[in-house]
């Protein structure tokens, strides 16, 4: 046996005995919840924000939630500061290291989300052998191990104390030495600033290697392999890549770009491994080959509580422990964190797909809807919308946003910014097809739409290749964190794209 065998064979063998621990909680689910919050409740005593919020006699849930209220970043951002400006003990009681930088705050541009040392090592990096584990369990691979695997890094500032920068950059900074003998690009590259360089040096030295395995966020990959394609000539990825084998994504939902995705990788042996991970924590993993719901993972130092979505932005809400939460419904996530997150609205929104084991959906999130003339449109809604008119027209999707045409004379309506890979044959059959996909799957959106009277029929604008990349590139937001608003309640970002768009 080779020493490369050998050190896959071992690697292959400690990431599978992670399975009983997993194991574990999907079988004592609440045992593993109290006793994270237990751990978290302890941590945090000694504290400010622990001193200021009488941990010392939290004995229960009940009492926790009636001296901690729950909080959005803006709520944080004075206790950030001070970690910032070199005080301890603020939010968790082990120094804070790292900054992952992710946009979606009111006070400023960017959000400054706070990564400990128990956060990286019991969350982050757990996440990411967990789903290495499962696809070892779950998907047949021949490869995996025999080449390399791609990620794309973002960039990482180290300032006085503290380092700040994407959450991709943090991990690729950290990573041990087992993952980093299997990753590519080599790190200089992967955390270079100048994202027109770095792609170039990306693509030449990928180009030439075996990779078998990719991650990252789905529209950034497909920039990625299409310049490899356009370097090497190839036809397709496999070409280059003959032991490509699976594919690890996150962040956004991969329905509008999965047909892209088969087209430059034209194999049925191909994987899809989707995760539920952000800058601020990671949170389920999909556990079964042929289904797309992901396993909600208990035991990475999160302590999770749910509102119906129903109820978000009530005076009077009910908060739902994990074990009072029903299927098909939907929830707003809130979280308590190793990295110092008490109590947090994550803005995402989810649905139980099981309870037993916990398995989730994404739905979409709080701030990323369209709801101008009382649609509430979220980005599940259109995301399903796209998905099937691109299959029933023969349609693929590069990108989308969505915008308002504020009433005029007559009835308002939306604006659907579209990148086509493939544009469809017949475009109204498509505008058509979309419309009523929003109506089967938004009651809101089918009230607003009947008889034309408060809502018009869709409006489609055809945007030239690239168009989403200048917005990006403008907006000084290349990198591998970032993505674009699907769902919009101004038109900022529309008139913008629609100038490039000349």
């Amino acid at each position: 046996m080779s020493y490369l065998q050998l050190k896959n064979s071992i690697l292959s063998y400690a990431l599978k005995t992670r399975l009983k621990k997993i194991d574990f909680f999907i079988k004592n689910p609440h045992t593993a919840q109290e006793l994270t919050f237990n751990y978290l409740i302890k941590n945090g005593k000694n504290t400010l924000f622990g001193k200021e919020h009488d941990f010392k006699n939290i004995k229960s849930y009940s009492s926790y939630i009636n001296r901690v209220p729950t909080r959005t970043y803006e709520d944080l951002f004075p206790y950030i500061l001070k970690i910032q400006a070199g005080e301890e003990n603020i939010l968790w009681n082990s120094k804070t290291k790292w900054f992952a930088k992710s946009s979606g705050t009111t006070n400023a541009k960017s959000k400054f989300i706070p990564i400990t040392s128990e956060s990286l090592i019991n969350c982050h990096f757990k996440g990411g052998k967990d789903m290495l584990a499962l696809y070892l369990e779950n998907f047949p691979t021949k490869h995996f191990f025999s080449g390399r695997g791609f990620i794309l890094g973002g960039t990482l500032n180290k300032l006085k104390g503290y380092s700040e920068g994407d959450l991709s950059a943090i991990l690729l900074s950290n990573f041990p030495s087992w993952v980093n003998f299997h990753r590519s690009p080599k790190l200089s590259t992967a955390l270079m600033k100048d994202w027109e360089e770095k792609l170039k040096l990306i693509v030449d030295e990928i180009s030439k290697q075996n990779i078998t395995n990719l991650s990252g966020v789905p529209s950034w990959i497909l920039i990625i392999l299409k310049r490899v394609l356009e370097k090497t000539g190839a036809n397709n990825i496999l070409e280059v890549w003959p032991k490509l084998e699976l594919y690890m994504h996150g962040g956004v939902n991969f329905g509008p770009y999965k047909k892209q995705f088969q087209n430059i990788i034209p194999s049925n042996k191909m994987n899809y491994l989707e995760s539920y991970n952000a800058s601020e924590g990671f949170f389920a993993v999909q556990d079964q080959a042929n289904s797309d719901e992901m396993l909600l993972m208990l035991d990475y130092g999160i302590f999770f509580e749910f509102i119906k979505y129903d109820q978000f932005g009530k005076e009077e809400k009910k908060y739902y422990q994990l074990f009072e939460v029903e299927k098909n419904q939907d929830y707003i996530v809130v979280i308590t964190t190793n990295a110092g997150l008490w109590r947090y609205l994550i803005g995402d929104i989810i649905s139980f797909t099981s309870l037993s084991p916990y398995r989730i959906k994404i739905s979409g999130r709080t701030n990323n809807q369209i709801n101008v003339f009382g649609e509430e449109l979220i980005s599940n809604n259109t995301n399903k919308a796209i998905k099937n008119a691109c299959l029933k027209t023969s349609a693929v999707v590069h990108e989308y946003t969505v915008a308002p045409i504020f009433i005029t004379k007559f009835s308002g309506g939306h604006e659907w910014l579209i990148e086509f890979e493939d544009v469809p044959k017949d475009l109204n059959l498509f505008c058509r097809i979309l419309d009523e996909e929003l109506k089967d799957n938004n009651s809101d959106y089918e009230t607003k739409r009947s008889n034309n009277l408060i809502l018009a029929p869709p409006k489609i604008t055809i945007l030239k290749n690239g168009t989403f990349y200048k917005w990006l590139k403008i907006n000084e937001r290349l990198g591998a964190q970032n993505k674009i608003s699907r769902l919009n309640n101004d038109r900022k970002i529309a008139d913008i794209l629609l100038k490039l768009n000349k």
